[in-house]
């Protein structure tokens, strides 16, 4: 599942909804947006992100927030370190080679310690 799948069917949870009446409401198949929750299809469009944003009727930093996690939700990665030092490519392949045995706890970690760092260079 993908940090926008995560948040969507937080979103239908809390409002009572199913998959197969929000599809229909956003003008979607239910197969759809079941592969968007689940993490099988790509970051929706900025268009569906807008009908989602609607249907739910989100407004201000709760629509950004969802906007923020789609532009974060691609479930294929890919990273090319070609030109960056050695140490980029190393760690962008570490990670790749790894994700998978970390839990959640380190997984935040990790991504808060980057966070940290990039909020540095600012």
């Amino acid at each position: 599942m993908t940090p926008f799948g995560e948040r969507l069917r937080a979103l239908r949870a809390d409002r009572g909804v199913t998959q197969k009446d929000m599809a229909a409401a956003i003008g979607i198949s239910a197969a759809y947006l079941s592969a968007l929750e689940h993490g099988r299809r790509g970051a929706p469009t900025w268009t569906l992100i807008q009908k989602i944003i609607g249907y739910f009727n989100i407004i201000w930093d709760d629509a950004e927030e969802l906007a923020r996690l789609a532009e974060a939700s691609h479930p294929r990665v890919k990273l090319d370190t070609s030109g960056l030092s050695p140490a980029a490519t190393e760690l962008a392949n570490l990670l790749a080679e790894n994700i998978e045995k970390l839990d959640e706890a380190e997984l935040r970690r990790i991504t808060a310690s980057i966070r940290a760092a990039l909020g540095r260079l600012k």
